[in-house]
This record gives C-alpha cells, structure tokens and sequence, in this order.
C-alpha cells in the first residue's frame, strides 16, 4: 500500500489520530491492501460503519482489548469469541468478521500502554470510559477466571485514562466478587460500609448518574445494553444494601 494511502487511514479521524490513529493505520494498510487511495474512505465505511463516534470507540475497544487478551501471554478463543459477540449483535455478520480481522492485526503490534490510554483519557467522554473498563473486565472474565495478570493491566489502563480509583473498583466488583454480598455491593457503590445512610444514597445517586445507559446511547444499542447491565448491578448493589440497612 502506498505511503499516502496510509496517511490517509491515519488521518481519517479515527480516535483522533496520535498513536491509536497509528495503530489503526498498521491494520487497515493490512485489511485494505490493493484499495485505491481515492476509494479508502468509501471502502472503509462499508467495511466497519459510517458513524465515526462509534468506529472510535469500537476500534479502541480492540487496541485495549488486545492487552488484557495478551496479559497473561494466552490470547483464549473465548476472549475472541466475547469481542465477536459484541461486534456480531452491533453490526452483523459482514462488519463483525472486519473487526475481528482488524482485531488479528492488532494483537500482531506492540504498543506504548501509557500513550494508548492517555490518549483515550484525553479525548473520549467519562461514560464511554466506565464503559470501555466495563468490557475490559468482560474479556478478562470471559473463560471463566479473570487473572491477576488482567487485573493490573486493566487497573493500569484505567489508571492512564484518568478513571477515578472508586470507579473502577466498583466495576472490578461487578466481575471480582467478595465472599460477603455486602461487601461487593459496598464496592459497587464506591462507598465505605461504615458511611452514613446518607453518604450511601449520595454515592447511589452518583455512581447511577454516571453510568446512565443513555450516556453511551450514542455509541450503538449492544453498548447501552452493556451499560444498563452494569446499571441493574448498581441498583442491585444498592437494594442489597438497604435491605441490610433497613432504609
């Protein structure tokens, strides 16, 4: 593929460019090879979408997917099998095979962790944030044991993005869970078990306001579907609470 046509991928406005926009380039100069400068942006819209918000968040789901998938030196057919789910139920048959595809090519790369992250903590929303976390911890769960080597790559991507500390432990509670129900649901919530009534409703009313499906609506129906099953485990934690507490 010639330079200009990888100039071009890069600069299509996928995830703002920087170093993902390179890691984007590399896939695509494979999964394009022989496509005419001139038909790239058209090629690439039937290939993966049209709607750049979503390619964004999709195609930074597959450069941090790749290093929970690589932490433990394994990548699993089950973890491939999780992320073609999701792309299977957002786009069909057509595009979900794309972004698998894309997905090989980028697991093929090594790339600067910090950089990666840091980026996304720059330019993409809170919400999408907690939820691209959200999918992290899925990947990692998804044969059934998220290891120790996942957790601190996740614990580090979250890190990186600027995800507050409260926040990710109560989405690493929702996959990682204590013996004592209470002490999840604690988690879950973000909040202390010796907080005040009080304090437990505020940080209810918090941590429901930022996970809201609706923030993330804007990135396809399986993403708000995933971010209302981590809200119902918010409410969930909540009524576990307050039926411990009496409220």
């Amino acid at each position: 593929m010639g330079c200009f046509t990888k100039l071009l991928l890069t600069g299509l406005g996928w995830s703002f460019g920087g170093p993902i926009g390179g890691i984007i380039g590399y896939a695509l100069g494979s999964l394009l090879s022989g496509v005419r400068p001139s038909g790239v942006r058209t090629e690439v819209n039937e290939q993966f979408g049209n709607t750049e918000e979503k390619r964004d968040f999709n195609v930074t789901l597959l450069v941090l997917s790749s290093a929970v998938m690589k932490a433990d030196g394994n990548v699993k057919k089950s973890e491939l099998d999780y992320v073609k789910r999701f792309f299977l139920q957002n786009f069909g048959q057509e595009r979900a095979e794309n972004y698998i595809k894309m997905l090989r090519e980028i697991l093929d790369k090594d790339y600067n962790l910090y950089d990666v992250s840091r980026q996304v903590g720059q330019y993409m929303d809170y919400s999408s944030r907690l939820q691209l976390l959200h999918y992290l911890f899925g990947i990692a769960a998804a044969d059934g044991n998220v290891s120790n080597q996942e957790i601190g790559v996740i614990q580090t991507i979250s890190t990186y993005m600027g995800v507050y500390d409260s926040d990710y432990q109560s989405i690493k509670a929702m996959f990682v869970k204590e013996i004592n129900a209470y002490d999840n649901a604690y988690k879950i919530l973000g909040v202390d078990p010796n907080a005040s009534d009080e304090e437990v409703k505020k940080a209810y009313r918090e941590m429901a306001k930022k996970n809201h499906p609706d923030l993330v609506s804007n990135l396809g129906e399986e993403v708000r579907k995933a971010a209302e099953k981590k809200f119902q485990e918010i409410n969930q934690a909540y009524e576990t609470i307050k039926k411990q507490r009496g409220l």
